[in-house]
């Protein structure tokens, strides 16, 4: 089975539940569709764990964007070299940075990577290297794309490859959910839980216009949705 899920967010107990709920099983895919990190408790746990497992594919969120960059300079020597190259010369720049990602949530994953083996912390870095800025899949005919926010401009199924992690997550980057895209893929989206797309789905994954929005708003207490593809099922933990 294939399924999807998105803003995860740190609930990590709420992440092992819903492997639980749904069997997840080796011969299984799931798709993590950003947002692992940042908010709840326990992000550097849920990222451990989802790196551990072959069939767990992670699609790059704008959380992880800014915790890859500002954690890989967490690890360098700071050196006159290293500050001209990375913080233009000023450790200030740097520490503005760090203030900017702890306003959006970010002090749960700085302080669960700060305790972690200095091996450890490296190898979650190249795990954040290693997330995609989406995917392409067909399952039982229908094809989908998956991303975290929505799509660039001028975007088509065929010509995803000429964009970069900025197009796909930047701060203009939005979504139409009253728009269909395409009319033959199905776009998955997480980033706005679905309550801020319709009243009517706060908890509950919104499907419209070959749209599935799969942020339910785990970290904000509306429960943690996820979708099996092959079925249409929806599961929930509250």
């Amino acid at each position: 089975m294939t399924y999807v899920l998105s803003d995860i967010h740190g609930c990590y107990e709420q992440y092992k539940k819903m492997l639980e709920k749904i069997d997840f099983r080796d011969e299984d895919t799931l798709y993590v569709i950003g947002d692992v990190v940042d908010r709840g408790p326990e992000p550097i746990e849920v990222l451990w764990d989802m790196s551990m497992r072959h069939n767990v594919i992670p699609i790059l969120g704008n959380h992880e964007f800014i915790a890859h960059q500002i954690l890989g300079q967490l690890l360098l020597e700071l050196t006159e070299e290293n500050l001209k190259k990375h913080f233009g010369g000023k450790i200030e720049n740097f520490l503005l940075d760090v203030a900017s990602w702890e306003d959006m949530g970010g002090d749960t994953t700085i302080s669960g990577f700060g305790k972690l083996p200095f091996d450890k912390r490296a190898d979650v870095i190249e795990y954040l290297s290693e997330f995609s800025l989406y995917e392409k899949i067909t399952v039982c005919g229908q094809k989908y794309i998956l991303t975290h926010i929505g799509m660039p401009d001028g975007a088509t199924p065929d010509n995803l490859d000429r964009f970069d992690a900025y197009d796909f997550i930047g701060p203009e980057i939005d979504i139409n959910y009253r728009k269909v895209y395409f009319e033959d893929t199905i776009l998955v989206t997480g980033h706005l839980p679905t309550a801020t797309i319709s009243k009517e789905c706060q908890g509950r994954v919104y499907r419209k216009n070959n749209h599935i929005a799969i942020d339910v708003g785990a970290v904000f207490g509306f429960g943690m949705g996820c979708v099996c593809l092959d079925t249409g099922e929806e599961f929930y933990i509250f």
